[in-house]
């Protein structure tokens, strides 16, 4: 065996994002050796994400200067050296800034390297009869995207040990082409659920129309049906973002609201949990301080426990348990929600400019939150990688009441404030002829854990003035 013995674990990295070699720990003696070729838990501990691996292949080969590639697939690849040596080369053919790039190096038995989907890979054997094994996390489809590019291709200029002229190489790959006209592997896709609605319009806003960025409905989707499984090529998916949601909080609490609200809100959320844990995809689910009762001392933390009221709230923290059950999962919990369309700012500013003057509940706190905000949240989390799990996303500032912020409606649009009258939430209610939810009293979330992160929540005084003055612009 020509790979040393004793050798620490290590990471290294490398030019080419994603592609990551590492130094394998073998242990031996004059009997033969042994080595952990794939550990999860030690490698994940080294940075490596979990690729959730569904395939082990093995490549033999009994001479020296055998060649194959350069083939770039849309799964990620774990390769390692079990006898022999190779000589490996790969060239990112992903869609981006590092298009091209290049990294070679040699690979044994101690050495073992991850390929992320889309760079190309290929090797020469550098000694008789050596076999490498690579484990993948898809399984070969005719359906899939793959690219291709020339052994000999001028611009990657690869070193290659034994001149390709002196080595056999297929036919198939002798026709791949050269750089200028590879066709880049896209990245994967991106789904966002819940596209017509006001978090839904402003992720569009903040992630753009990108080919590989799907804005879902109901109708281009049914998150309920017996046949989501096989709805889409999932593997073929890096994120899905659910905006989704049923939140006609009294209506909640009829039979026919009731049956609605926990399938779309629960049981679909379960299915997509189940969809993303399959494939290796990340979820973002958004959730609601209606979970909650209102009754914390304080702003709520993530993990304060989960006490929903109503109906709606009940769905909403059965949505939260079943997202939780995807490996990869952000739980974006939020409240007061404020983006295009009709919501409580325009409805208070219309009313103020029609001379109504309204009674507002005045015992419900919280602070408001704009979709873009909510939107840039989700993206931060997601292009940081942060650490999966639930983060609460609200506007930043002193809390408000209802009343409060209808009050601070009328003075920025020009208005008397003493128009609004603070009334409690029975009284406001006392009235009602339909059903009525209950609703948490206190709705402020402590906002430590995305701060952390280094995302800014941005101030919800300054984003309701921003937001008037821009509605004012348009009329």
């Amino acid at each position: 065996m020509s790979a040393a013995f004793g050798k620490k674990l290590e990471r290294i990295e490398t030019p080419i994002p994603g592609l990551v070699v590492f130094e394998l720990p073998v242990h031996g003696d004059s009997r033969g050796w042994f080595k952990e070729n794939w550990q999860r838990e030690k490698m994940v501990a080294l940075g490596l994400e979990d690729f959730g691996p569904v395939q082990n292949n093995i490549s033999f080969n009994d001479a020296v200067g055998t060649t194959r590639g350069i083939h770039a697939e849309p799964w990620d690849k774990w390769v390692s050296v079990a006898t022999g040596r190779i000589f490996g080369a790969w060239v990112d053919l992903r869609e981006g800034p590092t298009f091209g790039a290049v990294y070679t190096t040699e690979l044994d038995p101690s050495r073992a390297i991850f390929v992320p989907r889309g760079v190309g890979n290929s090797y020469q054997t550098l000694e008789t009869d050596t076999a490498y094994t690579y484990l993948v996390n898809d399984h070969w489809s005719p359906d899939a995207s793959y690219s291709f590019l020339n052994l000999a291709d001028e611009t990657a200029a690869i070193a290659w040990p034994i001149p390709l002229s002196e080595v056999e190489i297929s036919e198939k790959d002798k026709a791949h082409p050269r750089l200028a006209d590879v066709t880049p592997i896209p990245p994967r896709k991106v789904l966002v659920l819940g596209a017509s609605g006001q978090l839904g319009r402003a992720l569009r806003a903040r992630l753009g129309d990108a080919a590989h960025i799907e804005y879902a409905t109901r109708a281009d989707i049914d998150v309920s049906a017996t046949d989501l499984a096989s709805a889409r090529r999932w593997r073929d998916y890096g994120l899905i973002v659910n905006a989704a949601a049923y939140t006609a909080v009294d209506q909640a609490e009829t039979a026919d609201g009731r049956e609605q609200a926990w399938a779309a809100n629960a049981s679909a959320v379960a299915a997509l949990a189940r969809i993303a844990d399959d494939h290796g995809i990340t979820f973002v689910h958004v959730s609601s301080d209606y979970v909650f009762d209102g009754t914390h001392d304080g702003a709520y933390p993530e993990d304060a426990p989960l006490r929903p009221l109503g109906v709606y709230g009940q769905t909403k923290a059965a949505g939260d348990l079943a997202a939780s059950t995807a490996e990869r999962h952000y739980i974006v919990r939020t409240s007061w929600v404020i983006g295009e369309g009709g919501n409580f700012v325009r409805t208070m500013q219309s009313l103020a400019e029609r001379g109504i003057d309204p009674r507002v509940v005045g015992d419900q706190i919280g602070r408001l939150t704009f979709t873009s905000d909510i939107a840039a949240a989700i993206a931060h989390l997601v292009e940081t990688r942060a650490p999966y799990g639930v983060y609460n996303v609200t506007g930043s500032g002193d809390p408000r009441s209802w009343a409060d912020i209808a009050r601070e409606v009328f003075r920025l649009s020009g208005h008397d404030a003493d128009r609004v009258t603070a009334v409690s939430t029975d009284e406001y209610f006392a009235s009602a002829t339909g059903p009525v939810a209950p609703r948490p009293r206190n709705s402020v979330l402590d906002l430590a854990k995305i701060t952390a992160t280094g995302f800014v929540p941005a101030d919800a005084d300054e984003s309701l003035a921003a937001y008037l003055a821009v509605e004012e612009e348009i009329r």
